[in-house]
């Protein structure tokens, strides 16, 4: 079989209004974390989100992913990314390290600049800067943990670091690998430039186009004196196994195109075009604004989502293995899937797929 990495994605999403819903989210996916470490996962995955009801109530991923920490051996931890733009570097640093330190030098280290302008505007922080804000606050970050517990001091109008030593420092040295999440080629050469490891998804444009973004990915690694093998491209998935498509598609269906329908509006606001093809609006938006049948036919194709059998499912392991891809973030529980049934998903993909 392929040798790609399976992990785990989550947005922590809350199909219904009340506090129980809310707080059984939560210990159903840290006992599938669990599961997952049993089963030989490579990493778990959240997102951090803000102000998005039942889309995303994982607004503190690294409280959740302290807590798994102590319930796990083997998975990694992943911050699938944290919004440098949010908070001082110091404290990015600070709880990144705690985190690395309670997990036994666990944590992958994702990072991001947000799609949300609400975000930017309850954080007080400028959307148009977006990007400049997140690569000052990553370089800050970086060199915190570089500095090994001496002084730094960096000064923008957006943060302070007036000469102080930031503790504890991470188990991982200098610091925990470094991954870039993006669903655009210009975020995708950003990466490159850095060497960083690449965080995408397929929802968005469909494999074809993603492909073609990995190949400039990985040229521009080359470009900047980084070797492409030793760098990695994670692609996040929704994706359910059953024993046959037929009841996979009974089961997921409904959840995956509630998801997607949310994801796309919160990455993709309704006037939002691609840039390479501004006379259209991107698949995605296509997509999920298509009717229930039709739709996931096109999401299927274009490996948008997997719902299907093991031999189905191995067919788009291969698919994304030509791509480039070197992990696949499986999310497993999407849309309000009950506990039993991703669990189930998540062994059959683990006994059979990967088999």
């Amino acid at each position: 079989m392929t040798a790609l990495r399976i992990s785990l994605g989550y947005e922590l999403e809350v199909r219904g209004r009340t506090r129980e819903v809310e707080q059984r989210a939560f210990q159903n996916v840290i006992d599938q974390v669990v599961l997952g470490d049993r089963l030989g996962f490579d990493t778990a995955w959240f997102v951090e989100h803000h102000f998005t009801r039942g889309f995303s109530h994982s607004s503190a991923p690294d409280l959740v992913l302290a807590a798994i920490s102590q319930r796990t051996e083997q998975i990694h931890l992943g911050l699938g990314v944290v919004l440098l733009p949010f908070q001082s570097p110091i404290r990015t640093a600070e709880r990144v390290a705690t985190l690395d330190v309670l997990s036994g030098g666990r944590v992958e280290f994702g990072t991001g600049r947000g799609a949300s302008p609400l975000e930017y505007q309850a954080f007080q922080r400028p959307f148009e800067k977006s990007r400049q804000i997140w690569e000052d606050c990553l370089e800050a970050t970086l060199a915190i943990w570089q500095a090994d517990g001496e002084p730094v001091s960096r000064s923008n109008e957006f943060f302070e670091i007036p000469d102080v030593a930031v503790y504890p420092r991470p188990v991982q040295r200098p610091h925990p690998p470094v991954w870039v999440a993006s669903t655009s080629l210009e975020g995708y050469l950003a990466a490159a430039r850095h060497g960083y490891n690449l965080l995408g998804m397929t929802m968005l444009k469909g494999v074809d186009e993603v492909t073609e973004d990995i190949a400039r990915y990985r040229e521009a690694l080359a470009e900047h004196g980084f070797d492409p093998g030793t760098r990695r491209v994670a692609l996040m998935i929704p994706w359910f196994v059953a024993p046959t498509r037929d009841q996979a598609n009974a089961t997921a269906a409904d959840a995956v195109l509630w998801y997607i329908r949310r994801q796309v509006n919160l990455v993709t606001p309704p006037d939002y075009y691609d840039a390479r093809h501004a006379t259209h609006r991107v698949l995605g938006q296509l997509a999920a604004g298509m009717p229930p049948e039709e739709s996931m036919a096109v999401l299927r194709e274009h490996l948008m989502v997997v719902v299907d059998d093991v031999a189905g499912s191995r067919k788009a392991l291969a698919r994304l293995a030509e791509a480039g891809v070197t992990d696949l973030i499986l999310q497993a529980q999407v849309g309000g899937l009950a506990h039993d049934q991703v669990c189930a998903s998540m062994t059959l993909f683990m006994d059979e797929v990967m088999r």
